[in-house]
Order: structure tokens, then C-alpha cells, then sequence
């Protein structure tokens, strides 16, 4: 059967700032569509640890595609669209779901997914382009990161996650506040557990990025965000609550992300911290750490300052980075 005649594989692309919680929404959103509903995940993270794919793998995704150590919206431009040809030929999934690292300019997405809308004669189509905003959180990075006023700006639908943690006037000044970044695009609440309902967010048909010039982006625009690397192998299992202790003395200022593997007395364990929140996950995969290894982490903050913060956390594990 040729491609013309099977309905076109739609792309629903995720955008938003490191700990917006891009990865939480996506799992709770498959939960709610029909179990024979094939979803492929496509995945660009931050340095070379795979610690949302473990999470997406535990799901009830068709399969999970990453790309590592870089962006997709530029250097590994390249990348992702030998990403999404395997994905079709593969496995033919109802949806692809693009999950973007916290750096990526959607336009320069758009623009290439939309080229390869034509080169597989619509056989690979844009939906949409949703921006993850973390409520708590987003008026402090807004500041100091370029890239996610981007996102704010250009997308098809502004997806305010951690709305429950801000009290209603915090919310109202937020929701002013992306107004004046982006008045018309439409602005839904989720708490990141319940997400939100597919029929709001699939078939939206984006007309974003039509025009055959993309926006200009500068291929350095991901050195905004900073990434250090915390290891420890041969040596004891974590204690949590040396752990709590250790992540709680991290700023929220300059560090933004701190998610990797940790072997404690439980048992490996997947930590995933945001802005001075986090959780440790069980996780029963064999391969995500070795028997010698004990802290594998990747911390992502403010360039020249987070190196300084994941040396704290490092001495505080007994490990050291990398």
C-alpha cells in the first residue's frame, strides 16, 4: 500500500523550559486515549543521560526514539529527521509526539518538520506546537532565558502547568503577563498529573510557520543552558536523606534541572528535581547503571554558575564531576 493512500502520521510537538514538566504532562496525556492508539515518542534531552526515556519506556508508548548531547532545532537538525523517517517506516504509529530539550526554538522545529511535510507529500504533517509553561516558576527563567520567551511567543497553544501551587493573583499576573507575549493563542491549565484532554491538543492542524524562510536562530542559542555531570562509581549507596539535604542547598536561581540515576539502600532509583522540587522514581530496568557505578546525574543551570553548585551536590553524594 503506498503512503498516499494511509492517512498522514500527525506531529505534536512539546516545547518548554527545563523542568516545565513537558515529560509528566506527556505520560498522564497517554493515559487517556484508546489503548490501541500507537503513540512514538521522539526525545531530545540535555548530556547523555537517558532518565525521561526510562520513565516514557515504563509507559504505554509504541517505542521511544532519543536524541542525545545537543538540539534538534539546529545542530542535530540533521538528526531528527532520520529520526522521524525510521519512526514511519517502523512503526506507523497514529501519532509522533516530539518532546524538545528545554532550549529549542519552535519555529526552526516547525519549519523543518514542515519541509519534511513535503518531502513525504504530507505522509508526515505538523498538528501542533505546545508550550509547557511552569507557573511557578516561569516570570524568574523568563529573564535570563531568551529562548523561552521564544517558545512562549510562537506556539499554538500555551499549556500553563503548576497553576496549583500560585495563588489565584500570582496565576492572574502570570496569564497578564503571556498576554503581552502572546495575546491570541489560546491558554489551558494542567497540574501535570490529570493533563489534559487529547481532544483539545490533537488535530489542531497548526498554520504556524507556512512561509518558506524560517526565523533565524543563532546555533549557540543552547550555551544559555549549561550542563555538569555528577558521577560517582565503586562507593556506598546514597542516603536519602543526605540526598534531600544536598538537593535542598541547590539555588533555584542558577540551577534549573538536576535528573540522573542514584543507587540507594532501597535500590536505583531515577531522581528527577525541578526548582527546589523533586522526586525519586523506582526503576527495575537492568541497563541504566552498572554494578560499579552508585550517582549518575546531569545538572543543568545558569552557565558559568551551576558548575559551582553541582561541585556542592557532588561533595555532599561523595561523588565528583565530570
Amino acid at each position: 500500500m503506498s503512503a498516499q493512500t494511509l492517512r498522514p502520521i500527525p506531529i505534536t510537538v512539546f516545547t518548554g523550559f527545563l523542568g516545565a514538566g513537558k515529560t509528566s504532562i506527556i505520560l498522564a496525556l497517554l493515559s487517556r486515549l484508546p489503548k490501541d492508539y500507537k503513540v512514538v515518542l521522539l526525545k531530545n534531552e540535555f548530556g547523555d543521560v537517558e532518565v525521561d526515556s526510562q520513565l516514557a519506556k515504563q509507559s504505554s508508548l509504541t517505542a521511544v526514539s532519543e536524541i542525545l548531547n545537543g538540539c534538534m532545532c539546529c545542530v542535530l537538525v540533521g538528526q531528527m529527521k532520520t529520526a522521524l523517517l525510521e519512526i514511519r517506516e517502523k512503526f506507523r504509529p497514529d501519532r509522533i509526539i516530539i518532546e524538545c530539550s528545554g532550549s529549542a526554538f519552535p519555529a526552526t522545529l516547525a519549519f523543518q518538520i514542515r519541509e519534511l511535510q513535503r518531502e513525504t507529500e504530507g505522509d508526515l504533517k505538523l498538528d501542533a506546537i505546545l508550550t509547557v509553561i511552569d507557573a511557578e516558576n516561569f516570570t524568574g527563567y523568563e529573564d535570563t532565558s531568551p529562548t523561552a520567551r521564544m517558545q512562549a511567543s510562537y506556539t499554538d497553544m500555551i499549556v500553563i502547568n503548576k497553576w496549583e501551587h500560585v495563588s489565584e493573583r500570582a496565576l492572574d499576573i502570570l496569564i497578564d503577563h503571556l498576554n503581552t507575549l502572546n495575546d491570541l493563542t489560546p491558554k489551558i491549565r494542567c497540574d501535570g498529573r490529570n493533563s489534559v484532554d487529547p481532544a483539545l491538543i490533537f488535530g489542531l492542524d497548526s498554520k504556524l510557520y507556512l512561509e518558506d524562510d524560517p526565523l533565524q536562530v543563532d546555533t549557540n542559542h543552547h550555551d544559555e543552558v549549561e550542563t555538569v555531570t555528577v558521577y560517582a562509581g565503586n562507593s556506598p549507596p546514597v542516603n536519602i536523606d543526605v540526598l534531600s539535604d544536598a538537593l535542598g542547598k541547590l539555588s533555584k536561581e542558577s540551577v534549573w534541572r538536576v535528573k540522573g540515576f542514584l543507587r540507594t539502600s532501597v535500590g536505583t532509583c531515577i531522581l528527577n528535581w525541578a526548582f527546589g522540587r523533586y522526586e525519586l522514581v523506582d526503576t527495575s530496568s537492568p541497563d541504566v547503571m552498572s554494578d560499579q557505578e552508585t550517582v549518575k546525574l546531569t545538572v543543568m543551570g545558569e552557565r558559568g554558575e551551576v558548575k559551582r553548585q553541582a561541585r556542592k551536590l557532588a561533595m555532599a553524594l561523595s561523588a565528583e564531576i565530570l
